[in-house]
């Protein structure tokens, strides 16, 4: 290979160019500006998508937002803005802050102390209402 240049960076570049020509709103997109844009989705609408529209008998929509907080907790700090999300989102489908706080205490055996403390840590935030993301200023 004769460019020295990264190309994970490469194709980040071309990614960035690509959204620009198609929209130039979206050269600035950020997570951050998603979770700004849509904080939460309200109860019935998780409902329709994740919980019961998938089956009848199937997890409703808080206890597949609990199980996608421990997998996001199993990724660690590179989740910080999903781990925010999912915690308002998973509030809004009627889970208490002992669940939520649960659900990552259960994870730190499995993703180890560093993982489920730095969750802990976002989860709290959005808990205490000190989360900044997601909020219009």
């Amino acid at each position: 290979m004769s460019d020295a240049k990264n190309p994970f960076e490469q194709m980040m570049q071309q990614a960035q160019e690509m959204a620009k020509a198609m929209n130039p709103g979206l050269e600035a997109f950020t997570p951050e500006g998603l979770e700004k844009l849509w904080p939460t989705m309200p109860k019935d609408f998780m409902e329709m998508s994740f919980g019961k529209g998938l089956g009848q008998d199937g997890l409703d929509a808080k206890t597949r937002l609990l199980l996608t907080l421990a997998g996001l907790t199993m990724q660690g700090a590179q989740s910080e803005a999903q781990i925010r999300l999912t915690v308002r989102h998973a509030l809004e489908a009627g889970a208490t802050k002992d669940e939520i706080m649960g659900t990552i205490t259960q994870m730190s055996m499995f993703a180890g102390m560093p993982s489920a403390t730095r969750a802990m840590g976002f989860a709290k935030a959005v808990l205490d209402g000190t989360d900044e993301e997601g909020k219009d200023t």
